[in-house]
């Protein structure tokens, strides 16, 4: 595996190579990740991965400076799997040399509502920072995993309106044996969170099985779910029954007639915020 640090090593590597499968990560990589990168083996060749904890999409709360770096454990369990060909590790100043004053602002319909209301500014980050990768690596296909289904969803949306010739493909989100969705986040959580954390997942399943029995109430659905973890010592930021398509509010009627759904939830369990989701 080649590592690079800057883009023009990167672009040096990639040269004449026209079928390239991406998975753009901010490193601290797990099963999932590793997940990712062979679904992208699948897909395309070379696989190109990144390693970028990317500024433009944290807060002035958040947990920029904390989140986890690990980048010689990275390598060494890329290099152990041997699906990727390259890995482009920047640091921010490669990234940005000068400040990001073109950026990419999705729509307020999809980017400004659940992660984009809790977290202003995050999804301008993201789209930012993935077009800037997409512009480096020029992939054919690219890999996202649908635990962050809302950035699934504003990366397509942004690929199909600028005409990116990037084919986005979504992972399915990998759990641990209790149903957590795995995330870097994780480590965040001590033994009793971490035992605590399942219920988020549980929850999840319990709001869609009512969906799948008949309770065609939202409201009283999104409620019930949301209560059940206040209850619990959870805070809650949302949990939501959206449609798959737009992420917007389904009707009763729409419900009833099958429309494709998905369970959304953002939740913070001590001071480790999960987020996760489920379709119906």
């Amino acid at each position: 595996m080649k590592v690079v640090h800057t883009i023009q090593e990167l672009r040096d590597q990639l040269r004449g190579q026209l079928q390239v499968a991406f998975v753009p990560t901010m490193g601290n990589l797990h099963s999932a990740h590793l997940s990712l990168m062979k679904m992208a083996r699948q897909h395309g060749d070379p696989v190109v991965a990144s390693i970028f904890v990317n500024p433009l999409q944290f807060g002035p709360n958040e947990d920029f400076d904390r989140y986890p770096r690990t980048l010689a454990d990275d390598i060494e369990k890329l290099e152990r799997e041997r699906d990727v060909y390259v890995l482009f590790a920047p640091d921010v100043n490669e990234m940005y040399p000068e400040p990001q004053s073109f950026q990419i602002q999705p729509p307020n319909d999809l980017g400004g509502i659940l992660e984009g209301e809790f977290r202003p500014g995050f999804f301008t980050g993201v789209s930012t920072v993935v077009l800037k990768l997409f512009s480096c690596v020029q992939p054919r296909v690219a890999v996202f995993g649908k635990k962050d289904y809302q950035q699934l969803m504003v990366v397509r949306n942004m690929c199909r309106q600028f005409q990116l010739p990037v084919e986005i493909l979504a992972h399915e989100t990998v759990r641990d044996e209790d149903g957590l969705a795995l995330s870097s986040r994780n480590r965040y959580l001590s033994a009793d969170e971490r035992a605590e954390a399942a219920t988020l997942y549980a929850t999840l399943q319990q709001m869609r099985q009512r969906v799948l029995q008949g309770d065609y109430t939202p409201q009283q659905l999104e409620h019930d779910a949301s209560k059940a973890l206040g209850d619990r010592g959870w805070d809650v930021d949302y949990f939501v029954l959206r449609r798959q398509r737009d992420l917007l509010e389904p009707t009763i009627d729409e419900i009833r007639a099958g429309e494709p759904l998905v369970i959304l939830a953002a939740a913070k369990l001590g001071e480790t915020r999960l987020i996760d989701n489920l379709e119906v």
